[in-house]
């Protein structure tokens, strides 16, 4: 009797397993439940689709559910949600566009749920002017505004890589771009030697570069919208780029018994099995 493989999440993580799954053994029913629309795209290629380096949106899909379903026999399902998982009953219930809700069984429970983009408490967060950057749908948002004529200038919150790539590539399409960072430095895993030579290279290609200088508020005006930090420094921009990291997205396992960490990460062994048999975690 062949297992029945669920993979609650694509990208990197699930679409791997699911190939890797099918060459071990061609017989195993895999099934991949993806909340959003794209189950494998080049997450380091998105700032640079706005930015225009890369023209041809398709280049940043590695597959699609098509191509995944027609290569590897996987039964893919797009926009389709897991709300919750029953490890005792061993099913995942699942909110689906197409199906609605319902349940689905499994024999072996695969969890590459990914992150999500951290938006701290902060008054105005919630402004329909503060993007975030972690997928096609976040990507192709942000890539309609900057095609806006009208759209001149730019705050990106965070610089880590994905901060430095957005400033970059914002600039390239011709906006002005604040930089701001809380930290004292850029790109904190790097020494900071190496962060300040990346610092002059930003403000010599015109970034308005802040450092050491966090957000207070977000405020919307008339037609744009106000950044002010700490400092009491106010920034006016016609949208900003929130990107000052990432946390795990585990909440629909809160009451699933498996055994997560302080901030939310799945705990796992060396064999990527989670507390719970038969469950295992990736990414």
């Amino acid at each position: 009797m062949s297992k029945k493989v669920v993979i609650v999440g694509g990208v990197a993580g699930g679409a791997s397993a699911a190939a890797r799954l099918r060459r071990l053994d061609e017989q195993a029913e895999i099934i991949m439940l993806e909340r959003d629309g794209y189950i494998s795209f080049a997450n380091c290629g998105l700032p640079y689709y706005i930015g225009g380096a890369i023209q041809d949106r398709n280049r940043l899909l590695v597959q699609t559910p098509e191509s995944m379903r027609a290569r590897f026999n996987i039964d893919v399902r797009i926009h389709s949600e897991v709300t919750l998982v029953d490890t005792v009953n061993k099913k995942v219930t699942v909110n689906s566009q197409e199906r609605g809700t319902y349940e689905e069984s499994f024999d072996t429970l695969i969890l590459p749920p990914g992150a999500k983009a951290i938006k701290p408490p902060i008054p105005g967060i919630n402004s329909a002017r503060i993007f975030t950057l972690r997928n096609i749908t976040d990507t192709d948002a942000i890539k309609a505004i900057t095609d806006k004529k009208e759209m001149q200038n730019a705050v990106v919150i965070g610089a880590g890589f994905i901060g430095v790539e957005m400033a970059e590539n914002l600039m390239d399409k011709g906006l002005r771009v604040s930089l701001v960072e809380a930290a004292p430095q850029i790109l904190a895993p790097f020494d900071s030697e190496m962060a300040a030579i990346i610092e002059k290279e930003l403000i010599q290609n015109g970034v308005q570069l802040t450092t050491g200088d966090g957000v207070k508020a977000f405020e919307d005006s008339d037609n744009a919208i106000n950044v002010i930090l700490a400092s009491g420094t106010v920034l006016t921009a016609d949208f900003v780029v929130l990107a000052i990291g990432v946390a795990p997205d585990t909440s629909f396992l809160k009451d699933s018994g498996i055994a997560l960490g302080p901030k939310g990460h799945i705990v796992e062994n060396e064999r990527m099995q989670t507390s719970i048999p038969d469950v295992y975690a990736v990414g």
